[in-house]
């Protein structure tokens, strides 16, 4: 049996796409640690969410994935620079800016990508998948593995 749809959920309406990616920009630039709990404010009992590193299911696992960011690293904070809305489907440019926690603390770090969202008929997500260059973006800047990301990436280059 399939999972229940965000229109089998009581007290949910149909909400305009431009109007959903509205509330979704909103609460993703101010996401804080006390806001992840609520998450299902945007996303759907049952979303699906894969970036580099997560490929999950579930509101719960979600929240999680946007835990465990606050715990590792140092005020992270999401700036949308550009979306596109089609029907059901957004995509949003965005600039993801933090410093690590572990290591370089005192340097602003920034992971430019883009989110392809669809959204379920009351507006929230369904399916979250997040397209960024994890080598770039991040291993090149961490400090036992950067110096051969960068290596490889030259010597990948013609």
């Amino acid at each position: 049996m399939s999972p229940p749809t965000a229109t089998s959920a009581p007290n949910r309406r149909e909400c305009p796409p431009a109007a959903a990616v509205d509330r979704i920009v909103e609460v993703f630039e101010s996401l804080t640690p006390e806001a992840v709990a609520q998450l299902g404010a945007i996303y759907t009992e049952h979303a699906h969410f894969k970036d580099p590193f997560n490929d999950i299911r579930g509101l719960v696992a979600i929240q999680g994935v946007f835990r465990h960011m606050y715990e590792a690293l140092m005020e992270p904070r999401f700036v949308v620079t550009r979306r596109v809305v089609d029907g059901a489907h957004c995509f949003l440019v965005w600039e993801f800016h933090f410093r690590f926690r572990r290591f370089r603390g005192d340097v602003d770090q920034c992971i430019c990508g883009t989110s392809h969202l669809q959204l379920a008929p009351d507006g929230r997500i369904l399916d979250h998948r997040d397209y960024w260059d994890a080598a770039e973006e991040l291993y090149e800047k961490l400090p036992l593995i950067g110096p051969l990301m960068r290596w490889l990436r030259q010597r990948a280059a013609h």
